[in-house]
C-alpha cells in the first residue's frame, strides 16, 4: 500500500503545489475514518483540494455551498408528494455521497450547521423520523473563512469537536507560486487527474491503520500532554477523552502514511496542532483564538520522556 499511498500524494501535488504537509494531514484524517476542516482565506485551494481527494480516491462527491438562507432540508433531503403513487417519495439531499465538501460552513446560521452533527458522528441522518445510512466510507471536508471577515456565523464546540482536523493551506512559497502562474490552470489538470487508489484499497489503509502498535511510552506522552491542558492556567478548558483519542488515531495514521509499524513521538508532533488548535482555547482570550499558540506551548513544554 505504501506505493500507492505516495503516488497519491504524489498526483495531489500536482494539483495544490508545494503543499505536501497538508495533502498528508488530510489524508491522515481520512484514513483515520475523521473529518476535516479547512480554514484560510478565499482562493487558496480549498475546494481544489476536496476535489482533487475525492477523484484520486474513487470517491463519489457532492459540494454544499453553504449561505445564509441554507436550510436543512437542502442538506438532508426532504420527501415530496407522488400524485401517481399516492405517497411521500423521499429525495435524498447531497450529503448522501462519500465525499462531501460544506463549502464555506461558518456561512450560514447555526441551524443548518447543525444539520451535520448526526451524519458527522453517527454516519446516518434522520429525516421526519425515518433513520436512513450514509454511504461509506463517509468524509466530510468542511471549508470555513476566518471568523474575522463579514458575514461568518462562528462554529460552535459541538460541532468543532466533530472535525478530526484542522488545517490550513497558507499562501504557496515563491517558487510554486512561480508554477502556478506561468503552468497550465489547475481546473484543467484536475479534469484529467487519474484515479490513484480504489475504495478497497482505502479500506485497506483505514484497517491497517487500526493494527499500528503504540507503545506504553508513547501512550504516556499522549497523557501527558492532555493532562497539562487541562492543570496549566492558560488553558480555558482541556482536551476531552475524544480530543485524546483523536491524538492517537491520527499519529498512528500518520506514522501508516511515513512506513512505519509503530507509533513515534515524532508523529504525535507532526499531528498535534491539526488535532488541538480548534479544541483548545485560551483562557483569557474570549475570541475563541489563540488554540495555535496553545498548541505550541504544548510541544515545547511537555517532555517526550517523563
Amino acid at each position: 500500500m505504501q506505493a500507492i499511498i505516495k503516488e497519491t500524494i504524489e498526483s495531489l501535488g500536482t494539483i495544490l503545489l508545494g503543499k505536501e504537509q497538508q495533502i498528508k494531514l488530510a489524508l491522515a484524517c481520512l484514513f483515520s475514518k475523521g473529518h476535516l476542516l479547512i480554514e484560510d482565506l478565499p482562493g487558496m485551494g480549498k475546494t481544489t483540494l476536496s476535489l482533487a481527494i475525492a477523484r484520486a480516491l474513487s470517491l463519489s462527491y457532492n459540494r454544499i455551498q453553504f449561505t445564509s438562507d441554507l436550510l436543512p432540508a437542502d442538506i438532508l433531503g426532504v420527501s415530496v408528494f407522488d400524485k401517481d403513487s399516492g405517497e411521500f417519495v423521499f429525495h435524498s439531499g447531497p450529503i448522501f455521497s462519500q465525499l462531501v465538501l460544506a463549502d464555506e460552513i461558518n456561512r450560514t446560521t447555526p441551524k443548518s450547521q447543525s444539520a451535520l452533527l448526526e451524519a458527522m458522528e453517527e454516519r446516518q441522518v434522520t429525516v421526519e423520523g425515518v433513520t436512513r445510512p450514509l454511504p461509506h466510507p463517509f468524509f466530510v471536508i468542511a471549508t470555513q473563512n476566518p471568523n474575522t471577515q463579514a458575514g461568518t456565523f462562528a462554529l460552535p464546540e459541538s460541532q468543532l469537536d466533530r472535525f478530526l482536523m484542522r488545517i490550513e493551506l497558507g499562501y504557496p512559497d515563491a517558487a510554486a507560486e512561480r508554477i502556478l502562474l506561468r503552468g497550465e490552470d489547475r481546473r484543467d489538470i484536475l479534469a484529467r487527474l487519474q484515479s490513484t487508489m480504489t475504495l478497497d484499497e482505502l479500506e485497506t489503509c483505514q484497517a491497517e491503520v487500526q493494527q499500528i502498535k503504540v507503545s506504553d511510552a508513547v501512550l504516556d506522552y499522549i497523557q501527558r500532554l492532555v493532562q497539562h491542558t487541562r492543570q496549566a492556567p492558560e488553558f480555558a478548558y482541556g482536551l476531552s477523552p475524544r480530543g485524546a483519542l483523536a491524538l492517537l488515531n491520527c499519529a498512528r495514521s500518520w506514522s501508516y502514511i511515513e512506513d512505519r509499524t509503530h507509533v513515534v513521538p515524532e508523529d504525535v508532533q507532526a499531528v498535534l496542532p491539526s488535532v488541538v488548535e480548534h479544541r483548545l482555547r485560551e483562557a483569557a482570550d474570549f475570541s475563541g483564538h489563540g488554540g495555535s499558540a496553545l498548541a505550541q506551548r504544548l510541544l515545547t513544554r511537555v517532555d517526550i520522556i517523563g
